[in-house]
């Protein structure tokens, strides 16, 4: 079946178009995904989505389609899944000290995204400057976390047919649905793991809380860092806790307002050997934790416990 009627519907410009229905838009996501429409499809639905926006039906819709296809993973224990498909351009890429830091904490951290960006320095990258080992199954991952390491997973690995989408970006010069997508995926059962969901424009946020809410997700929603899911190392950002979809004023962190009185001592630049030379420098004790990056952790950590309080079952430690 053809996505013309699809695009009919999504394609009308931003006052004309009618939003599709969640069995409408899981329909068009598994056939974009199976790769039953044409390169020319393909960008049509892009640029249509790119102009619309995203409906939280047609986002859970999506994202049902994804998940479908994704290699499914066991943690032993409450994980955490940090999306990174952004990069650094200006701030040194700050991830993989995260995944590290909560990896200390005995979490099971998984990173997820695009290895390679010609603009940005990639997580991907500093995870190999890092030694750290790239998983490329289900197995490789478990057995990485049984080590109390963080697993980095490249998208092509975790949903293959994902990437042909995220692809369509270089040749169509604009992001697409399933950016947004792969920012909100949790490979793991339900109730087993809390997600950061991080966004770059303030207008999302809105939206990513009533998708979370619709989802009943676990989940730490906040403002990313050149749209990685780590807290500015120089100023906390509002993080906010949803467990089981329901906003937790108790668990969230209010934003760092004011002046600041003390800066953190950063690399002067953000390529990755110097990003991983600091990460080194932190997790060995030699340097101070940014003071944001550890309120982030402490958040995630209560983040956690809840979840086990509230779905014991799966958030069970093995």
């Amino acid at each position: 079946m053809s996505i013309s009627a699809y695009i009919k519907e999504i394609g009308r410009g931003k006052e004309g178009a009618r939003p599709l229905q969640h069995a409408q838009a899981h329909d068009l996501m598994s056939q974009v995904l199976d790769g039953q429409v044409t390169d020319l499809e393909l960008g049509a639905f892009a640029i249509a989505m790119r102009i619309k926006g995203e409906s939280t039906e047609e986002l859970a819709g999506f994202l049902q389609a994804v998940t479908e296809r994704c290699v499914r993973l066991n943690a032993p224990g409450a994980a955490v899944v940090l999306p990174s498909y952004n990069g650094a351009r200006k701030l040194p890429n700050l991830t993989p000290l995260l995944a590290l830091m909560l990896a200390q904490e005995g979490v099971p951290v998984l990173v997820h995204g695009m290895p390679e960006d010609p603009t940005r320095v990639t997580t991907a990258t500093i995870f190999h400057d890092l030694g750290l080992t790239e998983a490329t199954t289900a197995e490789e991952a478990t057995q990485a976390w049984q080590r109390r390491e963080p697993v980095y997973m490249r998208t092509d690995r975790l949903c293959p047919p994902l990437t042909r989408l995220l692809d369509a970006r270089w040749t169509i010069g604009l992001r697409n649905s399933a950016h947004t997508v792969a920012k909100l995926l949790d490979p793991f059962p339900a109730h087993s793991a809390v997600r950061i969901v991080n966004y770059t424009h303030p207008e999302y946020a809105q939206m990513h809380t009533a998708f979370l809410q619709h989802i009943g997700a676990n989940a730490v929603l906040m403002r990313g860092t050149e749209g990685e899911p780590v807290a500015d190392p120089r100023r906390l950002p509002k993080l906010d806790v949803f467990i089981g979809g329901e906003p937790r004023a108790d668990l969230s962190v209010t934003a760092h307002d004011g002046v600041l009185r003390e800066l953190p001592v950063l690399p002067r630049t953000c390529d990755a050997p110097t990003t991983a030379l600091y990460i080194q420098s932190v997790i060995s004790g030699e340097k101070p934790a940014p003071a944001p990056l550890v309120q982030q952790v402490a958040c995630l950590m209560q983040a956690l416990a809840a979840m086990k309080r509230d779905h014991p079952k799966q958030g069970k430690t093995a």
